[in-house]
């Protein structure tokens, strides 16, 4: 398998040079320059904010009900909202859909994924959404052959020639009406000539999204979003990482969708899906994202707020710092910390620090708005920034901290 250097995270050259050096280890992220594909009123890359999206799980043709799943994620602050539309009946409903949300709620951008030889839906659904999501090992299926030794290059071109012929008439309508399409590959429905070319590997998902770049970019049509998902955190990073290092030798900046596919539910599902969203976010890589749990697509929107807060790539809830408790903390950390944490939640922007004595006090917690500190039995001091602004019982710790808050005009009510 062929070695690749880890790209840069912004496009930059190796870290031999000084300044490559010092960038390298800057405390904020510096994200790879993308070109803007506009999705309805959203716009994802071309140095936008990373953008959350999820999936609603109703059935598409269920019309009224798809409109309250898809509002519920919006309202909770899922910016893009993905349908899936298996048949013709399906796509034709997301008219319905779209005038429904517009009469009731507001234009939502909706992603339509189509599965299976899916040119007529496609087309279809390209009227009524703003952009179309294609899976290359499925767009045009080849059912496979249990005898197939090899393809032979006259095998692989003619299907290459299917592939275009199926494909153009999507581009050109998503082309002339300026919506996007996602190239969306999938590390476990790769294609069957690709796979006996290259392997059940990342440069398969690789090579496979390329094919289909190249045809959009014939026929001059560059609103394109790539994904290369797997269900496999190590499998997920090299397929990124050798993405953009083909992007950046093709002179392509195409923004790059995140995701961990079928992570589970619960604590498991997150941490998968942190470590393999947030480790390429790190480096400068991804401008939308989505986390694919087995819950409640509701319950996908915190964890990915959570993960863009905490690498510093977007506000949206108040980030607490707090210590992890010894024996010299002068009162119930935890306790405190869930009181604090129930009384401010709803805030956005803030930083609240909580700790325990002040060892931990005013050097540790120097970056946040405000701080709650243990520094004598019985008694905390409230801090912003790192001026000490009272000293109050501790049963008045939480109150007298939101009348600081108050006092600075940073206080919204729930």
């Amino acid at each position: 398998m062929q070695t690749l250097p880890t790209p840069s995270p912004n496009n930059t050259s190796d870290l031999t040079s000084p300044d490559s050096t010092v960038a390298a280890f800057e405390t904020t992220i510096r994200r790879r320059k993308t070109r803007p594909v506009p999705v309805g009123n959203i716009t994802i890359g071309g140095g936008h904010p990373v953008v959350v999206q999820s999936m609603i799980n109703e059935d598409t043709m269920d019309v009224e009900g798809s409109v309250a799943g898809i509002r519920r994620l919006h309202e909770i602050g899922c910016e893009i909202v993905r349908v899936t539309v298996p048949s013709m009946a399906h796509a034709k409903s997301l008219a319905q859909i779209k005038q429904k949300l517009r009469e009731t709620y507001q234009d939502v951008p909706l992603v339509a994924d189509v599965h299976h030889n899916g040119m007529k839906i496609a087309l279809e659904v390209a009227k009524h959404v703003d952009k179309v999501r294609i899976n290359p090992g499925l767009y045009v299926f080849e059912k496979p052959k249990s005898d197939r030794n090899e393809y032979t290059e006259q095998e692989f071109q003619d299907i290459g020639t299917k592939i275009r012929q199926t494909l153009e008439p999507l581009v050109i309508s998503l082309r002339d009406q300026n919506k996007a399409m996602r190239i969306g590959v999938n590390h476990g429905s790769l294609a069957e000539r690709m796979l006996f070319t290259y392997g059940d590997t990342p440069e398969g998902m690789v090579e496979s999204a390329l094919e289909f770049i190249k045809i959009c970019e014939s026929l001059e049509f560059y609103n394109l979003v790539i994904s290369l998902k797997a269900s496999r955190v190590p499998v997920m990073l090299a397929a990124y990482r050798l993405m953009v290092h083909r992007m950046d030798e093709l002179g392509m900046d195409y923004p790059l969708h995140l995701g961990v596919t079928e992570a589970g539910d619960g604590e498991y599902g997150r941490i998968k899906s942190t470590a393999g969203i947030g480790t390429l976010l790190a480096d400068g890589i991804g401008d939308t994202l989505r986390v694919s749990l087995t819950e409640a697509p509701e319950k996908e929107i915190p964890v990915c707020y959570s993960i863009l807060q905490a690498l510093g790539l977007r506000k949206t809830m108040v980030e607490y710092v707090a210590c992890p408790s010894c024996g010299r903390t002068l009162f119930n950390l935890e306790d405190v910390l869930r009181e604090v944490r129930e009384a401010t939640h709803h805030l956005t922007g803030l930083d609240i620090a909580v700790m325990g004595c002040i060892v931990n006090g005013p050097g540790e917690m120097a970056d946040a708005d405000y701080g709650y500190v243990g520094k004598q039995p019985g008694f905390i001091s409230l801090y912003r920034g790192r001026e000490e602004i009272k000293k109050v019982p501790e049963d008045q710790g939480v109150a007298e901290l939101i009348n600081l808050i108050k006092a600075d005009g940073r206080w919204m009510d729930p």
